[in-house]
């Protein structure tokens, strides 16, 4: 330390003295004035050891010190300099406020009230041996568009609604192999196919399935000619089926109480059910409950498009529909089909126990005029020849139904880009390409806008795009028997996929018009594909986004595009059995729906006319829309899913709950315990969201576990007390069960006098209000929110909940 302090002491003496400015008090004459001072130091003499560089001192005695000559020129320039030392120090001070305030808020990805959506800058850094620069959102926004242009999706729509596409047939095997090669072609990092031995139900060409009038004696009648004989309900319980004909609108819950009502009993009839509304499953499984014997299902003209310039579906076309309320292979439900592993012999309960069959328009006509009884409400009557559509009872008539199980291959194709930062993490976008028929807008369509995807993310990579997480391409098989092979490849993966899978893009059903615009969506999605909207252009409006042109016929843009998950979309399973968020995008006619779905008629030429030769622009939209979904996700360092939304459906829902509080009070109950959970839930969204807003985005390990925590939002709202073999849809909003918020509503219903508005099989079968019940599924439902408010909490330190 000496040796230190001397050649510190010996290099102050070889420099020159410093220059010291000292400010003090000039008194007498000049009092109250400040007077610049300069002392020169000599050369070789040490400061003191207080020295600072500015030293205040303070008045001298008067007489004390000569006075310096014009004392006023110094203090002077200090007042003139003084204003402008001030205002340069606050102009500093305002931009280096300024320009941290900023880098702070681009750091933030959660700002605002209600959107999860990250700044357009957010950028990906190239390889070190690239030679572009950064990317931005602008620059893959752009890159994007400019390589789909480059495609060709309405020659692949075209070729691939020519080749026969049914679940495990030798077409459906060649194009399997096709979309494979065209995927490695692409030089993706991984593609490979998985093979399930599933049980599908096919019609038997030996013995068709047959309807006959029955006379009052129960002899068979007259055959009635089933004018499509292959055209069937997969899934379908088998055998006959006879009874009186009942007329019962959609064949909804509702219809058949409004039946009960009008002194017409559904139980033990057959009943004619008109396409629409509910799927073919719902209509069965409602028939079913009230006690029908079988159902028959037509299309009526006035559910289609009308008029001279309107396509429409011929009068002697019968609708195809699958039937098993559920998705997956029946036959083993819960487990995956891989190898044909042998499981026990366990069916799923949504297969139906009574038969059902499509029918003809037709053949329908032929059926009403037979019947008697009250004239059937003015919003039930049709546009089928017969005028008034009655309830009836009619004549008796017997329904055969003999189709057949046969164990299929069925084959799913998976491509795959690696995420650069994290690669574990899986966006996933799939479309089915199975059809019963040419199936163009089915999954013709789906099929060639994920080709065109697959292309064109596979020429951006090769172009600087480095995605952070994975995307996950899939061809799905056995889609129209109730999403088989998507089902089945969630069953054989779950333990993983809830861990890995962010979202889940639909490609199915993409294209059925051109006027509408709907997003099926679980709620986390909403904020992000509101912001999509506004950055694609309408494919039939110019110079307008998409967003502006669904805000033209209702300002509230949510209720005009945004639909619950139906379950006959293999989105739905991801959310409902999975938990992972997904999303279906469609396009569609204003008005009656696309006639020729689920048809022999469903091929490009009718597509095409329908949309009067707009189908590549609209399939180009949907490519755009999905596109840059995927770029978003899988892109953005902090997930754009917006977790907050889920607080406002709890509270919507559980709002729906509150007229019934007073019935449960006058027998002693209480919803308190779901009021408590909703508010802990709320709170924990608001934490993590102020949590996120003062955070770092360069900190990547913090950004990682915010994202484990968004992307597990989902899985949260699976109810861990219910068995997924016994009740696969665990959701407690969408899925299906005594566990779900609408089975408790409903349950709830039936406090009032004849439980009006309930729809459950319980009023079927004219069961009460039970408090047994009711306590299990309150507590069901409770334990469930609250466990997805203390996971969101965080850590278990971190949860604070009023509970």
């Amino acid at each position: 330390m000496e040796r230190l302090g001397g050649l510190l002491r010996r290099a102050q003496r070889l420099s020159p003295g410093p220059s010291q400015t000292i400010y003090k008090r000039v008194e007498g004459s000049q009092q109250g004035r400040l007077e610049e001072e300069e002392e020169d130091g000599e050369e070789g003499a040490e400061p003191p050891a207080h020295f600072f560089p500015m030293e205040l001192r303070g008045p001298e005695p008067l007489g004390s010190r000569p006075a310096r000559q014009n004392p006023g020129l110094w203090a002077a320039a200090g007042r003139r300099a003084a204003p402008y030392l001030v205002l340069t120090a606050l102009l500093i001070f305002t931009g280096a406020f300024l320009l941290g305030y900023v880098a702070f808020r681009g750091s933030c990805q959660a700002c605002g009230d209600d959107v999860m959506v990250v700044s357009e800058d957010v950028n990906d850094e190239l390889s070190p041996d690239s030679h572009q620069g950064t990317l931005y959102w602008s620059d893959l926004q752009a890159m994007f568009l400019r390589f789909l242009g480059e495609g060709h999706l309405e020659d692949i729509i075209r070729q691939t609604s020519l080749r026969e596409r049914v679940a495990g047939s030798a077409g459906m095997a060649a194009l399997a192999q096709d979309i494979r090669a065209e995927l490695l072609r692409q030089r993706l990092d991984h593609v490979w196919m998985d093979t399930h031995y599933v049980g599908l139900q096919f019609p038997d060409p030996a013995r068709p399935n047959t309807l006959h009038w029955v006379d009052a004696s129960g002899k068979h009648g007259e055959q009635l000619p089933l004018e499509d004989p292959d055209v069937y309900c997969p899934y379908s319980a088998t055998g006959n089926a006879t009874g009186k004909l009942v007329y019962a609108h959609y064949g909804r819950p509702e219809d058949l109480q409004d039946l009960r009502a009008r002194g017409v009993e559904p139980a033990g009839r057959l009943l004619l059910v008109r396409l629409g509304v509910i799927n073919f499953a719902q209509k069965v499984a409602s028939a079913q409950d009230f006690g029908a014997q079988g159902v028959l299902i037509y299309p009526d003209p006035a559910d289609f498009s009308q008029g001279p310039h309107k396509l429409s579906l011929s009068s002697h076309r019968a609708v195809y529909g699958q039937v098993h309320l559920g998705t997956g292979d029946p036959y083993t439900p819960g487990f995956p089909s891989f190898n044909q592993t042998q499981f026990p012999p366990v069916q799923s309960s949504g297969l139906p126990s009574i038969p059902a069959q499509p029918i003809s328009a037709d053949i329908a006509s032929l059926l009403l005029r037979k019947l008697e009884g009250p004239v059937a409400p003015q919003e039930w009557q049709g546009h089928l020849p017969v005028s008034p559509y009655r309830l009836g009872p009619g004549p008796g008539l017997h329904l055969g139904v003999n189709n057949h199980r046969a164990s299929t291959p069925i084959s799913n194709i998976f491509g795959c880009i690696e995420g650069r930062s994290e690669p574990d993490q899986y966006v996933v976008i799939g479309a089915q390409r199975d059809a019963w028929g040419p199936g163009a807008a089915k999954s013709a369509v789906g099929t060639a806008i994920l080709l065109e995807l697959v292309r064109t993310f596979s020429s951006m990579v090769s172009n600087g795009f480095q995605p952070r997480r994975s995307l996950l391409f899939i061809s799905w098989d056995g889609g129209d028997f109730g999403s088989v092979g998507s089902m089945e490849w969630l069953e054989g993966y779950l333990s993983v996929l809830h861990l890995k899978a962010v979202v889940y893009v639909s490609l199915d059903n993409a294209v059925l018009g051109d006027d509408k615009f709907h997003a099926k969506t679980s709620p986390l999605l909403i904020s992000l594909i509101e912001n999509i909207l506004k950055q694609v252009d309408s494919p039939n409006r110019s110079g307008q986004t998409l967003y502006e042109q669904v805000v033209v016929t209702n300002h509230s843009w949510e209720a005009e595009v945004i639909r619950p998950l139906p379950m006959d979309s293999s989105a739905y399973s991801f959310t409902a059995f999975a938990g992972v968020p997904a999303v279906e995008f469609s396009f569609l006619e204003d008005g009656p729906a696309y006639p020729f779905l689920h048809t022999k008629d469903d091929t490009y030429e009718n597509l095409h006319r329908v949309l009067r030769g707009r189908l590549p622009a609209v399939a180009q939209a949907v490519a755009q829309l999905a596109g840059q979904l995927l770029i978003r996700l899988s892109h953005d360092h902090l997930l754009p899913l917006d977790f907050g939304r889920y607080g406002d459906v709890v509270l919507r829902h559980i709002g729906s709950l509150n007229e019934f509080s007073g019935d449960l009070k006058a027998r002693g109950l209480t919803l308190q315990w779901v009021y408590s959970a909703r508010g802990d839930y709320i709170r924990a969204a608001e934490k993590l969201r102020k949590e996120i807003y003062s955070s770092e985005e360069s900190d990547e390990r913090l950004m990682r576990m915010y994202n484990v925590r968004i992307m597990r939002v989902e899985f949260y709202f699976l109810s861990q007390y219910v068995s997924p073999a016994d009740s696969p849809f665990r959701h407690i909003f969408l899925g299906r069960g005594d566990h779900t918020l609408h089975a408790l509503l409903d349950h709830v219903r039936l406090l009032r006098a004849g439980g009006a508005g309930a729809t459950s099989s319980q009023v079927a079968r004219g069961l009460g209000f039970q408090e047994s019940r009711f306590r299990r599924q309150l507590a069901l439902l409770t334990w469930t929110l609250q466990g997805a408010a203390n996971a969101l909490s965080g850590d278990v330190w971190n949860i604070d909940n009023n509970f």
